[in-house]
């Protein structure tokens, strides 16, 4: 029933389909930026060496989180 009261809703509304893709997107971003934050800090674990193993260096760190390459 909320479904389809839902699905009522947006096609009378198009505000509150703007409104939940707007809410979509904010917890897109903030689970991308999470799995920055987990690539970043998982990188800046490694030792020197093992970040050289995948073609890294520390200044490296940065781009490789928000990108997600890592080495080569």
């Amino acid at each position: 029933m909320t479904a389809l009261t839902l699905t009522t809703l947006s096609r009378e509304a198009p505000w509150l389909r703007a409104i939940t893709r707007f809410f979509a997107d904010v917890v897109a971003g903030i689970r991308e930026a999470r799995e920055m934050q987990q690539r970043y800090e998982t990188l800046s674990r490694l030792s020197d060496a093992a970040l050289a193993r995948h073609g890294l260096t520390r200044a490296d760190i940065p781009h490789a989180a928000v990108t997600g390459r890592i080495g080569r």
